[in-house]
């Protein structure tokens, strides 16, 4: 593609990339093909040359066409001035509503902008002077002109993102844990919020300050379950599977016999916690008969009101999502062969449809209330157990696209295109997440709300926030659907809105924000997550310098969470014995002959090892638990903030959990806890183990 045809001037406009950098630093020009799929995503008609050449006028005189921006981002301190489009001449008086009601007279600026003609109007633009006093939060601009009035959202964000009282003066340890895999003897097969609070509460009498756990968020409401929590029919709402039944309040409530039947579904249940692989079919079917129970059994007052009240504060979106749930289980899946008319969840139809489900809609939002109120009280316990951080959610980069929200948030998100990951060197055919991305000019219009919505709810359960592949707040990687990963480009976003709304609302939650900033990173990124006071990502493998040399712990990032591993590689007695090259090439994912990856990996394990020997951490006949030990006491050297322990380290696990670019092919996220031969290892002895303790010890002493 020529970088002056009218498609590429089309392409840049709207934010879409004609070239990119791949990751061996070659020049890679996108094709014509792609770039037309992707702007017809976003809505843009590329049909043929006259369609691209109006689409291009349309284009440069975009911003002119509206009286105001769609949104506008401040940050808290600096005055910032909005544009104003009108009729040459008109004039114009401005007020800003604040979040708590009151309102102030906004001034205009002296700042002469020539007039144009638009669709045969000459228009003007005035300029209007956000005040560098204006607080914290979303509020309204309102332009008068003549008897008309227009609105916008101006939201006010942090410029830094403060550390919470723990980090600021000190780091940090904790966990991460796939809390589903975490088992206890009381767990129905898997690990739930209540074993997240023992194993919470666990940590922090040995010093730790937070755990780290998966994504919760909720998946289908019916059989086969996504094992994938990276894939999730939504990221707002939580899966009910992390209910612990035995703490819901009514089930005091119940007959005897009906205690009985409880008891039944949770010993059938707990029989899976002997399986070698998750059930989580099996776990949600008994969970679901025992909580249909409990919902059936009358309410006091008291949470009568908690529920409606909660129901009042999640609003439509909670109403949209039990509406599929209760759909789904009705109709069944994909929602994408349902009647047309049962698409839109504003439809007649649709309303229709949730009045005849209603029981089954209100069941689905109980089930809501109940699994975040007991993650909720999980983060209480952390806290009151003495963790200055809590429990760290972590958030997905997308959804299903047969799910709740692709399904609810309509053309918010782009349904013909999958998110995934340009190739690289862990992952050499690229990556396919089969997600819908965000369409970043409908979220605009929609002052990102259903963005803010589902950041404030993952942080009205925990203390902390990683946000997976936060690149994503930059760019992010489209490919068309049916097309292979290597035939994508990326996607730019306004990432000043992005980060800052996330900054907002880490900010009211007094949370941290840690982004998982791997892969292909653009130079300027990174500083400018550190400037927003957003904390980065180390993995010890990866860090080297251009010639592939180690980096000194001492070098690492201040802001950041640094581990030894991460749940796409193998824990680290596993990655220690090259467990990922024998699984890649069981899977026929290797680009290089078999005997090239294992010398290739070797002389890098070798060369970390080597600076370990080197700096004293590890003698020449170390054992493998040894090894792990010392990778540990040597991140413990670096600066940085908050250092995060694998569960499965603690037990010397060495099974991949997910094999990326694999989805049945390798058993990924339906794993247990194990130990180093495979045998399963429950939340009761993990609090026990001595090989636990001994590392533990690794990250609370500071020997030199």
């Amino acid at each position: 593609m020529s970088e002056g045809s009218p498609l590429a001037q089309l392409a840049r406009a709207h934010g879409v990339a004609t070239e990119y950098r791949d990751w061996k630093d070659n020049h890679v020009t996108v094709s014509d093909s792609t770039i037309a799929a992707v702007l017809t995503a976003l809505g843009v008609d590329v049909s043929d040359d006259a369609a691209v050449t109006e689409a291009l006028r349309v284009a440069a005189d975009g911003t002119w066409r509206l009286v105001l921006p769609t949104v506008v981002m401040v940050r808290k301190g600096t005055e910032s001035w909005v544009p104003v489009h009108l009729p040459d001449g008109e004039s114009l008086s401005a007020r800003i509503e604040l979040e708590d009601g009151a309102e102030q007279d906004i001034a205009q600026a002296d700042h002469w902008v020539d007039p144009r003609e638009v669709d045969g109007v000459l228009t003007g633009e005035a300029t209007v002077v956000m005040p560098a006093s204006l607080p914290l939060g979303y509020h309204r601009l309102v332009v008068r002109t003549g008897e008309d009035e227009h609105r916008t959202t101006v939201i006010v964000t942090p410029a830094r993102l403060a550390l919470p009282a723990a980090l600021r003066t000190d780091r940090a340890w904790g966990l991460q844990a796939q809390l589903y895999g975490v088992r206890s003897a009381r767990s129905w097969g898997i690990g739930d919020a209540a074993d997240l609070a023992e194993l919470g509460t666990w940590a922090a009498r040995n010093g730790a300050d937070f755990v780290l756990v998966n994504p919760v968020h909720a998946a289908e409401p019916i059989a086969p379950m996504e094992p994938s929590p990276y894939l999730p029919t939504t990221r707002r709402f939580v899966n009910p599977m992390y209910i612990r039944v035995e703490e819901v309040l009514e089930i005091g409530y119940l007959s005897a016999a009906e205690h009985q039947l409880v008891e039944w579904h949770g010993d059938d249940a707990r029989r899976l916690n002997n399986l070698e692989q998750l059930d989580r079919d099996g776990c949600w079917t008994a969970k679901e008969a025992a909580l249909r129970m409990l919902f059936r059994v009358p309410r006091t007052h008291r949470r009568v009101r908690e529920f409606e009240q909660f129901c009042a504060d999640e609003g439509d979106g909670l109403v949209d999502y039990a509406t599929w749930c209760a759909l789904v289980l009705d109709r069944g899946l994909p929602w994408q062969e349902w009647p047309k008319e049962m698409h839109d969840p504003r439809s007649d139809a649709v309303r229709a449809e949730r009045e005849r489900l209603a029981t089954e809609v209100e069941f689905q939002c109980w089930l809501q209330w109940i699994a975040q109120r007991q993650l909720a009280d999980a983060q209480a316990e952390l806290r009151s157990a003495g963790m200055g951080v809590g429990v760290v959610a972590d958030l997905a980069v997308g959804v299903h696209p047969s799910g709740a929200d692709a399904w609810a948030l309509g053309d918010v998100l782009a349904r013909d295109i999958s998110v995934g990951a340009p190739p690289d060197d862990y992952n050499q055919l690229g990556q396919d997440w089969s997600q819908p991305p965000w369409r970043p000019n409908r979220l605009a219009e929609q002052a990102y709300l259903p963005y803010r919505e589902m950041i404030r709810t993952a942080l009205s359960m925990s203390g902390g926030l990683r946000v997976d592949h936060i690149l994503g707040l930059f760019r992010l990687w489209w490919v068309p659907r049916g097309e292979s990963p290597t035939k994508g480009t990326y996607v730019r976003y306004d990432h000043e809105a992005m980060v800052g709304i996330l900054a907002l609302e880490a900010h009211r939650a007094g949370a941290v924000v840690i982004g998982e900033d791997l892969g292909t990173v653009e130079g300027w990124v990174r500083d400018y997550l550190a400037e927003r006071g957003i904390l980065g990502t180390s993995i010890l493998w990866f860090e080297r310098d251009k010639d592939g040399a180690p980096l000194p712990p001492e070098t690492y990032r201040q802001l950041c969470l640094a581990s030894v591993t991460t749940h796409d590689l193998p824990p680290t007695a596993g990655y220690l014995q090259g467990e990922h090259i024998s699984v890649r090439h069981s899977l026929n994912l290797l680009t290089q002959p078999l005997e090239e990856e294992i010398a290739q990996d070797d002389a890098q394990r070798e060369a970390v090892l080597s600076v370990l020997r080197t700096r004293g951490l590890l003698g020449e006949r170390a054992s493998i638990e040894d090894q792990v030990d010392a990778l540990h006491r040597f991140l413990t050297w670096s600066p940085s903030k908050m250092l995060g322990v694998s569960v499965n380290d603690l037990v010397g696990d060495v099974r991949t959990i997910n094999q990326p670019g694999t989805h049945d092919e390798y058993p990924n996220w339906r794993l247990p806890l194990a130990d180093g031969n495979g045998n399963a290892v429950s939340l009761d002895q993990l609090m026990v183990s001595r090989r636990a303790k001994r590392l533990i010890r690794c990250v609370t002493q500071r020997e030199r």
